[in-house]
Formats: structure tokens, sequence, C-alpha cells
């Protein structure tokens, strides 16, 4: 089954099955990363559009996501916001012209997109010289321990949803050529963290 597929089927539930974490840590990180940016920002894999209420009104955001299923929820939480516009897209083909924003933003979506190196690469040519690309992202650890565990159990949550548990999500940032300057740990040890790069 396409990752469109298992999006397009998981996403009349998908806000309910991530309720408990959005609760307890989500939430808070959201609002932490975006209650500070500013100028035109691409959000890639835009998804339910849960990000929508956290940006500030001197945002003009454009956000994308592969599942149009998804996007319509988006849609609905984006309504009555003029600074918003959402489009069907694939990450990895972005419709965008070179350096078209001063911030390109994912969270929780390298974990899924098929090839993700491609779409940071097209994260990196879209961003402008000067502007700021921003993952906030579940990877793979650097404790043993914990990414035994993560490699064991990621043909399971693969299959089920698409998502890779173990993505070495720094290396690939730096694999399309950006430039790393904050990669901040955010919870379970190294599990979940942000990366900050630049073009």
């Amino acid at each position: 089954m396409s990752i469109i597929s298992k999006y397009n089927r998981f996403s009349y539930v998908y806000d309910l099955m991530e309720l408990p974490i959005e609760l307890i840590w989500y939430s808070k990180w959201r609002k932490e990363l975006f209650s500070n940016l500013s100028g035109r920002v691409l959000e890639v894999g835009v998804g339910t559009g849960k990000n929508i209420k956290y940006y500030p009104k001197n945002c003009e955001v454009v956000g994308m996501d592969i599942s149009d299923r998804m996007l319509k929820h988006a849609k609905k939480r984006a309504v009555g916001k003029e600074n918003v516009s959402l489009f069907l897209m694939d990450a990895e083909h972005l419709a965008f012209k070179n350096d078209s924003f001063d911030h390109v933003v994912t969270t929780f979506v390298l974990c899924s997109i098929p090839e993700p190196v491609t779409a940071l690469e097209e994260m990196e040519r879209v961003c402008k010289p000067e502007g700021m690309v921003i993952n906030l992202e579940h990877m793979k650890s650097e404790n043993r321990l914990i990414a035994f565990f993560e490699d064991l159990f990621n043909p399971i949550t693969t299959a089920l949803t698409g998502v890779n548990i173990n993505r070495e999500t720094v290396k690939n940032v730096k694999k399309a050529g950006l430039k790393v300057i904050e990669e901040k740990n955010i919870a379970m040890l190294d599990v979940f963290r942000r990366i900050r790069s630049k073009p």
C-alpha cells in the first residue's frame, strides 16, 4: 500500500490516534517552534493542519501535503485565516521556484516520506540563502539500546502506518547539502530532536 493510501485511510482518525502525545508533548513543542516565525513559510507535510493555529498572523504560510484527505482536514482548520494557503503536492517534487521561502518547516514528517534526502534537497532548493530549514522530528537514537528496539519494531510501524522510527535524520539533512547549525534533543533522550539548518 502506498504512503498516500495509508494516510488517506488514517485521515479520519489521525488526530485521535495522536491525541495523548499531542496533549503531553506535541502541542507545547509546536507553540514554541512556530510562535517566533516570520516572513514566508513553507510547511512540508501539513497533514491535518495541527500547526496552523500556532503561526503568527504576520507569516505568509504555504502548506502542502501528498494526501488529499489529510489536506481536507487542514483546510477546515485554515478557514478564516487569510495568511494560509494549502496545496496538494509531493514533498519530493515541490512546485515552487528556487529561494522562495524564509523558512521551511516539518513536524514529524521525514519519518514517512519515501525518499527523505530527496525531499530535504527540495527544501534546501526553495529556501532562501539567508533562510532556515527547521525539522522537528523523531529519529534513530544514538543510544544503542533504544536504537536496537527502533530497528526491531521499524518493520511493523512501516507496514502498518508508513512511519519509519529509525530514520537517521541528522545525517539525511547533511546529505541534502544543508548546513546544520543547531541540533537540540527534545525528549526521550535524543529520539525527538529539533534541527535547524541553512542552505
